[in-house]
């Protein structure tokens, strides 16, 4: 079977994904995450830095080993907002091409945006019909867009908001006072209030702070749902609470900003979210199989034609 394989450098985490052809969605075979908190690196000085680029390097060569031991047939490496905003992200380029021989991709927003779309809808069992919304909360962004299964990508917007970028700025206690908490609320509700999202049937949500929801509310993440997540979350310090939820501290430590950026964006788009089986990483993976299948299906094509 075709196997293509993600490397997503994030603002909080590295990532892997390994998965293979198997019908209508890829089947995974590995996923392995890393936290290297690149996006808290840039935040004073706009710029990654030499001991963060080196041990972002050393994470990414190791997680190309691991998909070059699954023989993958394709692999991308990709990048999104710490390193875009980045001013040394040529620096960081160079570390993984010396490291692996393999180039870092930096996506734009509206590149970040239509993988998120495609990895969310493209894992879905059976897409509704009619336009769809995915909210892709990162760690230095977070990006809104709007689509269909058939057509795909309609409308996108993505803020230079995340989990890490909120919290690095706005949620400075462990764990965050009502204070921040609420002036927080406040500074989302300003940054997405000129925003007009397209009315949809139905809205999901990806990404770390989504994804790790999950553990803790379910596969829907309602406005109920979403504020008794935030009481369990700033319960306790992020180490006492990441322990009795399983979770790891510095994902605990990012939930809250993460969790109030959801709640903002489901605001915006009027309707609840609902958490999807893919995002970023599953897009890249599926746009690379559908690719390598059509230049399958051409090569035996062409060796199926009579000569002229």
């Amino acid at each position: 079977m075709t196997r293509c394989a993600c490397i997503d450098v994030g603002s909080n985490t590295t990532r892997l994904l390994v998965a293979e052809d198997d019908g209508p969605r890829p089947r995974e075979l590995c996923s392995e995450r890393a936290f290297t908190r690149l996006g808290s690196a840039c935040v004073e000085l706009g710029e990654i830095g030499s001991q963060k680029v080196a041990e972002v390097a050393d994470v990414v060569a190791r997680q190309v080993d691991l998909a070059r031991s699954l023989d993958v047939h394709e692999l991308r490496i990709v990048a999104t907002s710490a390193v875009r905003e980045a001013v040394d992200a040529a620096a960081l380029s160079a570390a993984i091409a010396a490291a692996c021989g393999e180039t870092l991709e930096i996506l734009s927003g509206e590149q970040e945006a239509l993988l998120a779309f495609a990895g969310a809808i493209g894992m879905l069992s059976t897409p509704p019909s009619g336009r769809l919304a995915v909210v892709d909360v990162g760690g230095g962004s977070t990006e809104l867009v709007v689509g269909t299964a058939a057509d795909g990508v309609t409308w996108s917007v993505s803020l230079p908001l995340g989990s890490s970028v909120v919290t690095d700025r706005e949620l400075s206690s462990d764990p965050p006072t009502a204070a921040e908490l609420a002036r927080l609320r406040e500074r989302l509700a300003h940054a997405f209030a000129d925003i007009d999202v397209p009315p949809v049937s139905a809205a999901y949500a990806v990404g770390g702070s989504a994804s790790s929801l999950q553990w803790l509310l379910g596969s829907e993440l309602s406005g109920e749902a979403l504020a008794r997540g935030l009481q369990t979350l700033v319960g306790g310090p992020a180490a006492e609470v990441a322990l009795a939820l399983n979770l790891h501290a510095e994902r605990v430590r990012l939930l809250p900003g993460g969790l109030l950026l959801l709640a903002a964006a489901a605001h915006a788009i009027g309707r609840p979210l609902q958490l999807a089986g893919g995002g970023l990483r599953e897009g890249v993976v599926l746009q690379g199989l559908a690719r390598l299948g059509r230049d399958r299906s051409s090569h035996e094509d062409d060796r199926a034609r009579p000569p002229a």
